[in-house]
């Protein structure tokens, strides 16, 4: 008997966990479940958890940021949908603890990033290119431990071991008008993300640029 992992999305798609194609869910259920899924193993300073999505936001903002020239939007999407697959398993495990996991949650999570590559036309990351991701990454790791969890500067560094520089100024804040650092209702998050989607898959479609 085949086994299977189903999971049925708010638009009535099924993906199945163990065996995904990249047609198993539409954007919405992508950003909802973005919205929904929770770093920092839940835990929050604040009365809400950070959602995938609203950090996935930031991490885009920071690395368009960081570009010395404009990126084409087929790389600020890659970086828009750099936890996806996340927000299809619905889970995200804190990064100490994934080893733990095994090989089969690798593999598992790695399929279902394939399928996100597949579904948006991703290009596959270059060393150099993911190494400037998780600059970004890891910045917005740093200050959200500090601003969001309330870790220590110190703490960050020397228990989380984090090297990134701890930001002051929130990148969303600006763009949203939102209180700097403060967690977005899951409504939000996924309207807010769903936005930063369908934007750049219209800029792709216009044939603006080239990764």
């Amino acid at each position: 008997m085949t086994i299977r992992a189903w999971v049925r999305m708010p638009s009535g798609k099924r993906l199945d966990l163990l065996n995904p194609t990249p047609f198993d869910w539409d954007d919405a259920d992508l950003a909802l479940g973005l919205a929904r899924t929770y770093r920092w193993g839940g835990h929050s300073a604040w009365p809400l958890p950070l959602s995938v999505a609203q950090h996935s936001i930031c991490v885009m903002l920071l690395r368009r940021a960081a570009a010395p020239a404009p990126l084409a939007p087929v790389i600020e999407l890659r970086e828009l949908l750099h936890d996806a697959e996340e927000g299809l398993l619905g889970f995200d495990a804190v990064s100490p603890l994934k080893p733990f996991l095994g090989e089969g949650f690798k593999a598992l999570t790695r399929r279902l990033e394939q399928m996100v590559f597949l579904r948006y036309g991703l290009p596959a990351w270059t060393p150099t290119e993911h190494a400037k991701h998780k600059r970004a990454d890891r910045l917005a790791a740093a200050s959200e431990a500090v601003h969001v969890v309330g870790w220590k500067v110190e703490e960050v560094r020397n228990t989380l071991r984090i090297r990134a520089a701890v930001l002051e100024e929130d990148p969303l804040a600006e763009r949203y008008r939102c209180r700097p650092w403060e967690p977005w209702p899951p409504v939000i998050a996924a309207e807010r993300f769903l936005l930063e989607l369908d934007h750049l898959k219209q800029r792709i479609e216009a044939g603006e640029g080239h990764g």
